[in-house]
């Protein structure tokens, strides 16, 4: 004992950090329904003051009795740690000229690709709903413009929806994964309470202070119809973005290349469609290494853009005079309405197309700080913007007669094909990092379980947010080419992308609201002012799209409504299969029946029974202990989970818990991944840093039983089991506690003699020696080979369920878990260490 205990002191004085807490005994008896994985296994429990000296005896007859608690540190991997300390001298050194302009043009190429190009349409758009009649109509139009821009872009999500971002993660998957690490709105219910100690996955303690943020997340949490209306919007939302996705090539492709009609008079639209087609085909085909090869020649060329766009606007200015600047009085907006209130009304939705990538901005916000975004836009891309349409207002005022291609129209005549050629990149670029926004927002959503796992492709070995989806790669590509072939004109287009874009800003708006009252207790004026401005004015907007859906947006509401029905069919028969194997999970007293040989015997090698639960034993071990023949020495429960997190440090990837007591040697191993985390694995190595992670939480394990009362020490509350050897007559150890130890031979120091110690020394181990032969007995199981043990099951409807059950579970979730990835199959593991079993399981 003496030496556990020196081990013990070594080993916390090498603790990073620890926090202590006090608990009481209930709370660490419900650690095995509560889900609270590696809660007991990484605490070192006793009655401890805080001073360090033992409780007196008297107290242990409390009803309940507090616990000091250290914070939950599952010590698995140094290069974790190292890595975190690195990152750390990273963030804190100071950024040098160049880093800065490196960080600034990347900034321009990833989040600001999309909100550029509004100049070549917008104008376009509004006009053909609203014929010009005069300067006024000009300038009323205007200032529609520059309101919406400065409301939209800069007030909404510039200055106050950027500061939502999930560390640094952007998106409407980010804003709902927000509201679930603080309040308990996931649907599945299999949130491990360890989550809530990792350094992005913390919870702010109630106060007094609180009082609105907490009756907010009472009634969340309390509220299943919230729940489900918070999911519904989240994917309506979703729908929505990716929709927005397909669009924003179809409209910025087809609207660049639309120019040839100015340069050229004869050029049909026949040929604009086909240039148009055959440049997203070129587009979509090397997407895969445009995300990591050809960015960082992107920045640059926006830069030439932005400028292009200033100078352009200061041209037209220039020659045509000043008059567009009177379009900053808002009540040019006002007789623009009263001119011709109808045509105005359906002009609405293309004065949204100048906004259109505000959305964009919020998504691809990456790994770039906040404060980078907001000075590129206003100190470059709002004056550029501003300046743009303010040259088109003037050369309108100017030419009232030429509302068609009116970006192409007012540029210099020796500039133009240059500035062609531009505009046609910059189109290029927002399709792409528009397409790039999707990948990541797939990602999101497959990770928090809204949509079928895909297969994704890392393209850089520095940037984890650098992704590639194949499938949904060409089924933009289809779905855009399908888009342009069916329409064909920039104005039925833009009537879908009003609705696309004002689909996902609706949603914003409300999470954003939820995020004032729930996490950044924000003033309440504060708040009913941001929601009631924002919110009317894009139901304003949506209104006015939607009057125009007979001309474009129905087939994008058809398209959005396709996304919407699978991303709720997936989320719905995963729930159900959840619930069903949480109802299924064997019990601890049929596994205390069996005993630790589990009524089977038990074959030297790892045996990793991969399942969804994240507490219990899993109903399919059971089938495999009645068919196998033998049952593997070491078991280990993996679960693989999908935190609402970016990113899950190495040092706390693995939580890990004894299942039954010692005897058994069976363990619960959660692998947490966050939602931007790589997960293509080799199976080896994901075994290799599962072993030292299992290894190190035994050790942690006897520093902790080394400091607690006996009556502590199982993890399952049952008093501990002494380990009983006995000696064949070659000199071989045998154990009933231990099987298959036979073949392990300990040195003499390990195991006293027989002969020297009383019958009850002989069948009682020290527990450092005890911990020797566990840490030798999981690597000779590793030695053996580990097998995975994958539940496959065939998912269907109950035969008294309703007809649109079944229907729903038996055919369409049937067909998505058949053609999608099952998150252990990320990893490459071969066929001869893979043992599946398919069982039908009824929901």
């Amino acid at each position: 004992m003496a030496s556990a205990e020196s081990s013990a002191a070594g080993s916390m004085r090498k603790a990073p950090s620890m926090e202590w807490r006090w608990v009481s005994t209930e709370e660490e008896e419900d650690d095995d329904d509560g889900g609270g994985a590696g809660s007991r296994g990484a605490a070192a429990v006793g009655v401890v003051g805080r001073g360090g000296s033992f409780e007196s005896e008297e107290e242990e007859e409390e009803k309940q009795r507090l616990i000091r608690t250290v914070r939950s540190v599952n010590w698995f991997d140094v290069e974790g740690n190292e890595v975190s300390v690195a990152q750390q001298l990273e963030n804190s050194e100071e950024f040098d000229f160049g880093r800065t302009m490196f960080l600034a043009l990347q900034t321009l190429a990833v989040v600001f690709g999309h909100i550029g190009i509004g100049p070549l349409y917008t104008f376009d758009v509004m006009f053909n709903k609203y014929p010009i009649l005069g300067e006024d109509d000009v300038l009323g139009a205007l200032s529609l413009v520059l309101y919406t821009l400065i409301l939209m872009p800069l007030v909404k999500y510039v200055l106050v929806v950027l500061w939502a971002n999930d560390d640094g993660e952007g998106g409407i998957f980010a804003l709902y994964s927000s509201i679930c690490r603080n309040a308990k709105v996931g649907l599945i219910p299999n949130q491990v309470q360890s989550e809530k100690w990792m350094p992005s996955f913390r919870l702010k303690l109630p106060t007094p202070e609180l009082e609105r943020s907490i009756k907010v997340k009472e009634k969340l949490e309390s509220s299943l119809l919230l729940k489900k209306l918070l999911l519904g919007l989240v994917l309506f939302g979703t729908s929505m973005f990716i929709s927005n996705g397909v669009i924003t090539p179809a409209m910025s492709v087809l609207s660049a290349v639309s120019g040839l009609k100015v340069g050229v008079p004869n050029a049909s639209q026949d040929i604009v469609v086909m240039i148009s087609v055959a440049l997203l085909v070129m587009l979509y085909s090397v997407q895969r290494y445009a995300t990591s090869k050809v960015g960082f020649a992107i920045g640059p060329l926006l830069l030439i853009w932005f400028c292009c766009l200033g100078g352009i606007g200061i041209y037209n200015l220039s020659l045509y005079g000043p008059a567009a600047f009177k379009a900053f009085n808002p009540l040019y907006i006002i007789y623009y309405f009263g001119r011709n209130p109808f045509q105005a009304w359906l002009s609405l939705g293309g004065c949204l197309l100048c906004a259109t990538g505000s959305e964009a901005i919020f998504s691809n916000l990456c790994y770039f700080p906040v404060k980078y975004v907001q000075s590129m836009f206003v100190l470059l891309v709002l004056p550029c913007l501003v300046l743009a349409y303010l040259g088109q207002a003037a050369f309108l005022i100017a030419n009232q007669n030429s509302y068609e291609q009116i970006f192409f129209s007012s540029i210099p005549s020796g500039a133009f094909w240059p500035v062609f050629l531009l505009a046609n990149l910059a189109a290029l670029i927002a399709s792409r990092t528009m397409t790039t926004a999707i990948f990541q927002c797939l990602k999101q959503s497959i990770a928090l379980g809204c949509f079928p796992r895909l297969k994704i492709v890392h393209t850089s070995r520095k940037f984890m947010a650098k992704i590639y989806i194949p499938v949904v790669n060409w089924f933009l590509l289809v779905s855009c080419l399908s888009f342009i072939v069916l329409f064909r004109s920039i104005y039925d287009v833009g009537n879908a992308y009003a609705i696309a874009e004002l689909g996902v800003m609706i949603m914003a708006t409300i999470y954003v609201t939820i995020i004032m009252l729930l996490i950044w207790e924000t003033n309440i004026v504060k708040v009913m002012s941001f929601v009631t401005v924002f919110l009317f004015l894009e139901l304003i907007f949506f209104l006015s799209a939607l009057s125009s859906v007979g001309d474009g947006g129905w087939a994008l509401l058809i398209f959005a409504s396709v996304l919407l029905m699978i991303m709720f069919i997936w989320n719905y028969g995963s729930k159900l299969k959840y619930d069903s194997e949480v109802k299924q999970k064997l019990s601890k007293d049929l596994m205390r029946k069996l005993g630790p040989n589990l009524g089977t015997i038990r074959a030297p090698g790892l045996g990793l029974v991969c399942s969804d639960i994240v507490k219990g034993v899993p109903a399919i071990f059971g089938h495999f202990l009645t068919s196998l023949p033998a049952i593997h020495s070491i078991i280990v429960f993996v679960c693989i989970r999908n935190v609402p997190v970016p990113v899950v440090p190495q040092s706390e990837r693995f939580l890990f818990q004894r299942v039954c007591s010692r005897g058994y040697h069976m363990f619960r191993c959660i692998a947490r991944y966050g939602y931007k985390d790589k997960k293509q694995e080799h199976n080896s190595v994901f075994e290799r840093l599962l072993v030292e992670g299992l290894e190190k939480y035994i050790q942690r394990e006897a520093v902790e039983l080394s400091l607690q009362s006996e009556d502590d020490i199982d993890s399952d509350e049952e008093p501990p089991t002494p380990v009983k050897f006995i000696t064949a007559p070659n000199g071989s150890l045998y154990t009933l506690d231990v099987p298959l130890l036979a073949d392990y031979a300990p040195s003499t120091e390990v195991i006293p003699e027989a002969s020297c110690s009383t019958p009850e020394q002989d069948l009682a181990v020290d527990y450092s020696q005890n911990l020797e032969l566990e840490l030798a007995f999981i690597k000779q199981a590793k030695q053996s080979g580990a097998v995975y043990l994958i539940d496959n099951p065939i998912v269907k409807a109950r035969k008294d369920s309703w007809f649109f059950k079944k229907l729903v579970i038996n055919y369409f979730f049937a067909f998505l878990r058949n053609n999608c990835r099952r998150a252990v199959m990320s990893m490459s593991i071969p066929q001869s260490n893979m043992l599946q079993v398919r069982l039908t399981s009824y929901v």
